[in-house]
């Protein structure tokens, strides 16, 4: 039986607190079998520092997937980006563990998910659906995930928020220091202040199911018939504060096709680029989560994205500048991006602090600027982690006052990134990025067949200023 979530602040204090000691305790110990005058062999020395990293993710696995609210979403931010927290001969084994972050949490008793399902929608379970499966098939951060069929005979994915989530939430919002204290052990240096305001930003407005329902029918009318992306439909009429239902979706997980052949790999890695650039840029809705649970892979070739939660509509305003400090990036012009960024009031005009901010902004955009195929590596978060919190630490940046949007595009960046270097994808990313920045013609099979399917839309209007 599923234990109840634990909302007392006292509680969640002390599983918070005591994750970060016991994990502080391990990587010491770690650092101390690593280091000169230890006792036994250096082999010896470093199976036993490897078995203490391993088992302090395991025990961070156990208590953000048990706390879930924020403490849950940064534990899935960890599964996916590679910040650099341990050797690269077990980095492999330490991410298959946080993986288990990515859609698999303990479930509630659904005793508790019936009454919250009917309560919601007015009506009682049989009324509302033919058959409905007991078991979740997936669980996350703020819900777990039911199958179901209609009278109809349509299948449905039932997603249903946990009992007592909001009121565990809040106690995190208060706790959010003592969470971040436990990252900040295991990841020196990280800017754990961006985390939480990120945090603070999303979490709330992801607890509001009606408000996902909105921007996952806005996503799925766009995309309804497109060649290789599919959004779930929403069935509008059982959907409400707490409950969202969707069409059900068949398909693997990211973990069953990272060891596809190159191609294929390099091919989903396209789409997965395509769909979280278009958010932005072509329908102004940025997605703050996309992480690898949040995809399907589907027997045709084509890729379902799921959960749109976590998400921030963009003003053309913010859009034009992400094109223009892009575009300065890509130049190479450090004066021209400060520009930007001073236009928009995050800093002052001080040429001097030009060099670190192009620094900043090329290692988290670079990659996408490069008009050769380039292959990303894991390790490329840790130093894009690295030199970002340079900035956020360097003279003449102490007053750096990006916009919230800022935080969302970092993480979301950061995580696709995570993503595409776990598939070790290969491919000219600028011949992908350039249709938005720039304005210019597809040069890829599926940019080709992206361009003829949003020909002529409604909400699909580029961002793309002219070009090179």
């Amino acid at each position: 039986m599923s234990k109840k979530i634990h909302t007392s602040r006292m509680l969640r204090v002390a599983s918070m607190t005591g994750a970060a000691g016991g994990v502080a305790m391990r990587m010491a110990t770690s650092r101390a079998m690593n280091g000169v005058g230890g006792a036994g062999s250096a082999e010896s020395r470093k199976a036993a520092a490897t078995r203490q990293q391993l088992a302090a993710a395991r025990q961070l696995v156990s208590i953000l997937g048990g706390m879930r609210g924020a403490a849950m979403k940064v534990g899935q931010s960890l599964s996916t980006v590679d910040m650099g927290l341990v050797p690269e001969e077990i980095r492999p084994e330490f991410q298959a563990i946080l993986a288990e972050l990515q859609h698999s949490a303990e479930p509630a008793p659904f005793k508790q998910v019936k009454r919250i399902i009917e309560s919601d929608l007015g009506q009682s379970l049989d009324d509302a659906f033919a058959s409905f499966e007991q078991r979740p098939i997936a669980a996350a951060s703020i819900g777990q995930v039911h199958k179901a069929v209609l009278h109809d005979g349509r299948t449905v994915a039932v997603k249903v928020q946990y009992p007592g989530i909001a009121e565990a939430i809040e106690s995190d919002m208060k706790n959010l220091a003592l969470g971040l204290k436990l990252l900040k052990t295991i990841v020196p240096g990280i800017d754990t202040a961006a985390i939480a305001d990120e945090i603070r930003e999303r979490i709330y407005e992801e607890l509001d199911y009606e408000l996902e329902a909105q921007n996952q029918r806005t996503l799925a009318r766009l995309y309804r018939g497109h060649p290789f992306v599919v959004v779930p439909e929403v069935m509008t009429r059982l959907c409400g504060r707490r409950v969202l239902v969707t069409e059900f979706i068949e398909g693997r997980r990211f973990e069953e096709i990272v060891d596809l052949p190159a191609a294929e790999r390099d091919r989903i890695a396209e789409i997965l680029v395509r769909f979280y650039l278009n958010g932005p840029v072509r329908h102004r809705l940025l997605n703050g989560d996309p992480h690898p649970g949040n995809t399907l892979f589907l027997a045709d070739g084509r890729v379902a994205f799921l959960d749109f939660g976590f998400a921030k509509k963009l003003p053309d305003a913010e859009v034009a500048q992400l094109v223009e400090s892009t575009i300065a990036t890509h130049a190479g012009d450090p004066d021209a991006l400060l520009e930007v960024v001073a236009q928009a009031g995050a800093l002052p005009q001080n040429p001097a602090l030009a060099p670190l901010l192009f620094e900043s902004y090329n290692a988290v955009f670079g990659w996408l600027m490069v008009d050769e195929p380039l292959t990303i590596e894991s390790a490329k978060t840790a130093e894009m982690m690295s030199v970002y919190t340079q900035l956020r630490n360097a003279d003449g940046f102490e007053d750096l006052v990006l916009p919230a949007e800022h935080f969302v595009l970092l993480r979301a960046v950061m995580l696709v990134l995570g993503v595409l270097g776990q598939l070790e994808a290969t491919n000219p990313w600028l011949d992908i990025a350039g249709e938005w920045v720039f304005g210019d013609e597809p040069k890829t099979e599926l940019g080709r067949l992206e361009a003829t399917f949003f020909e002529g839309r409604p909400y699909a209007v580029p961002a793309g200023v002219g070009g090179r």
